[in-house]
């Protein structure tokens, strides 16, 4: 007999997110499994320094003031809750649990999905044969000379469903794949089998959705003009069918949207190819479909998927030195001159752009000419160094910077006083053979099992390419991109991506010709010289825009003022392009 769909409800997209939006979560209507996601690339570096000055760390210690406020609840009402928390050390989190439930007077099962930290066996892996290649580069990790501090790999949901299994209350782990702890949850909820392709796509997709919270809700969305409730958005949850089908909604009474537009950008959201991989199966976005199901309910079906492949993406992690940035702000006429004198003064004070590892200098422009205001009449000289040795980068620069104020441009100032130099971080994200990978969960009665990788087999066939009318053709208005066009970007490590959509078929019929590779060059010149991949989503009216390294080496380290790429769909939407008449409202 077929069970009933299973409510999942998400109650963190990062760490640091809304602290009270488990207990909204828990109150504000029924759900079945309670998640949260706390895990990024640059979050893992965060939680080694975290682990560096208290051992006993190295998770997300705000999961446990959430906790806090609904583990009554929960075991009350026989919710389950599964966290990727455990970051650095779930063990550790899980003890700490443990020790919060006696101090309420609570008794749940708890377990732990471990085996994803590979740092202290890196050595060990390249001996034998795995080079742990740079993605995006190809540098393998020995001829970069690097010493990563931490190396996790992407484990899969089974893990997880076999604590649920064995009926554990609280499940927590370490590095998971984002949609995993959806997953997990639905194969344990449904009973699927490893080979159920199709359905742990379908969920794989709700996953992915949900993982951000109110992302899929309205938060961070470019048609303001459809967020009729400005109120905080409520938080996603996904109602995941037997078939892998799901329908994204939030509690009533709460802000925000869901609607296909909302659902479209969060699947878009720091993606690559639409053959979205994991370690459970591939989801092929491309194949899935959006459908209204009522208000603020959305239906994703048809979601096709195929085997996994043998190999787990690892998120590794090594200090790059430190950093240090003062901004200088230009004022009224002779900008450029003005940036370029003082570029070549501090680098002369500084003793030479030789003296550092690397020197960024880089002139922002928000100025207007006869300017109504002061502010208004500004630019920004942002100057960036970084190298290894602190003492270079520290008070020995910022205090450098100051001695412009009297012998440099007219009208110096800074943002900031002088400050101390911070250490930085590099992200190297690379593959390992599943095998190398124990996958490991420790049950509520203390035993720890192995949990055997997905098998291999044949992939399923591509679904047929949908049928896109031809682009309107007639006269055109030079307008933002913005005005048809919504877009949502983010980061993947080094790289960027955007990806834009439509609200009708005309108008993606329209993009999809229009926004060639060569046009996002001349409209996105921080792009120019950089590798740009485009991959078309036609059931979701959308396209997909990869930019190959503009953030450097990963947000820790970009010297760019936007270092996760968030307005980078916002910048692209803003630029002059011929669209059709046909096309415009009215």
């Amino acid at each position: 007999m077929t069970r009933a769909p299973v409510r999942i409800g998400n109650c963190s997209g990062f760490y640091g997110d809304r602290i009270t939006a488990a207990r909204e979560m828990v109150e504000g209507g029924p759900i079945d499994v309670l998640t949260g996601d706390y895990l990024a690339e640059l979050t893992m570096l965060i939680l080694y320094k975290a682990r560096r000055k208290d051992p006993t760390g190295g998770y997300a210690k705000t999961f446990l003031t959430q906790v806090e406020h609904v583990l009554g609840t929960c075991l009350d009402r026989g919710i389950r809750i599964v966290s990727n928390a455990g970051g650095l050390n779930p063990a550790g989190l899980a003890s700490d649990l443990t020790a919060l439930a006696q101090r309420l007077g609570l008794a749940p099962r708890i377990a732990y999905v471990h085996g994803d930290d590979l740092v202290d066996r890196l050595d060990d892996i390249q001996a034998a044969g795995h080079t742990l290649a740079h993605l995006d580069t190809g540098v393998t990790l020995a001829d970069a000379g690097v010493n990563p501090v931490s190396a996790n790999a992407y484990l899969g949901a089974w893990g997880i469903t076999e604590a649920l299994r064995a009926d554990a209350d609280v499940v927590v782990t370490g590095r998971v794949t984002d949609a995993s702890v959806v997953v997990g949850p639905a194969a344990w909820w449904h009973g699927w089998e490893r080979t159920d392709f199709d359905a742990i796509a379908g969920a794989m997709a709700a996953g992915h959705v949900i993982e951000c919270g109110p992302q899929a809700t309205g938060g961070n969305y470019s048609f303001l003009e459809e967020i009729t409730d400005r109120r905080y958005p409520g938080f996603p949850i996904a109602e995941v069918a037997a078939d892998g089908s799901s329908v994204i909604t939030k509690h009533a009474d709460t802000g925000g949207l869901v609607s296909p537009g909302t659902v479209t950008a969060q699947l878009l959201y720091e993606i690559g190819e639409p053959a979205y991989p994991g370690p459970d199966a591939v989801a092929h976005f491309d194949s899935l479909r959006l459908t209204q199901d009522g208000e603020h309910r959305v239906l994703i079906s048809g979601t096709r998927g195929s085997a996994p492949t043998d190999r787990l993406k690892v998120a590794l992690n090594y200090e790059g030195g430190y950093r240090n940035t003062m901004t200088l702000v230009l004022t009224g006429t002779k900008i450029e001159e003005k940036a370029a004198w003082a570029s070549e003064q501090l680098t002369e004070l500084l003793g030479g752009a030789d003296r550092f590892q690397e020197l960024d200098i880089q002139l922002l422009r928000f100025d207007h000419p006869d300017a109504p205001t002061n502010p208004q009449a500004t630019a920004h000289l942002r100057v960036t160094v970084k190298d290894p040795d602190r003492r270079k980068v520290g008070r020995a620069f910022s205090d450098t910077t100051m001695e412009l104020a009297l012998g440099g441009y007219p009208g110096f100032h800074t943002t900031t006083p002088p400050s101390a130099e911070s250490a930085f971080g590099v992200y190297w994200p690379s593959l390992v053979p599943a095998s190398e990978v124990e996958h490991l969960v420790t049950l509520p009665d203390g035993t720890t099992t192995p949990v055997p990788h997905s098998p291999v087999t044949a992939g399923v066939p591509a679904p047929a390419e949908p049928v896109v009318p031809a682009p309107v053709a007639g006269p055109t208005r030079r307008l933002p991109l913005g005005e048809i066009a919504a877009a949502r970007s983010g980061d993947k490590g080094g790289n960027a991506n955007i990806g834009l959509w439509t609200r009708t078929d005309d108008e993606y019929a329209w993009l999809r010709g229009h926004l060639t590779v060569e046009r996002v060059r001349e409209l996105l010149p921080e792009a120019a010289g950089l590798e740009i991949r485009r991959f078309d989503l036609p059931n979701l009216r959308a396209l997909n825009i990869v930019v190959i390294g503009i953030l450097g080496a990963g947000v820790a380290s970009a010297t760019r003022p936007d270092p996760q790429a968030k307005g980078l769909g916002e910048y692209l939407r803003s630029r002059l392009v011929d669209i059709p008449v046909a096309l415009l409202p009215g």
